[in-house]
């Protein structure tokens, strides 16, 4: 199983710290970048670099609403993330089954 470019990339976005915490700022709702910059000690430059990182990305999108730009999460990135977390889980769950059984049979308590 190799990760995607576009799965990498969502990965990398949300490895920062400020971005994670924006992410779940938008997870609350929509909002402008100044209102998410009230929240962090940097300038609104800064927070737009971190808004466009998470862009390209495609975990959140801008659109322009009359004089507002308001930034949305974009859940479907999450259900990609999620089936791709899913399929880990699986396999290492699988992993856990067989070393179960082989520690059963190598204990002799195996049926």
């Amino acid at each position: 199983m190799v990760a995607t470019p576009a799965i990498v990339n969502v990965f990398s976005a949300l490895a920062d710290e400020t971005r994670l915490d924006i992410v779940t700022r938008l997870a609350e709702g929509d909002a402008t970048l100044s209102e998410l910059a009230e929240h962090y000690d940097m300038s609104i430059q800064a927070v737009s670099k971190h808004l466009s990182v998470l862009e390209d990305a495609g975990v959140v999108s801008r659109r322009r609403e009359a004089q507002r730009r308001p930034v949305r999460l974009e859940a479907e990135v999450f259900d990609l993330m999620t089936k791709w977390i899913e399929r880990y889980r699986q396999n290492a769950e699988a992993r856990y089954q067989r070393l179960d059984q082989l520690l059963a049979q190598l204990d002799g308590t195996d049926p």
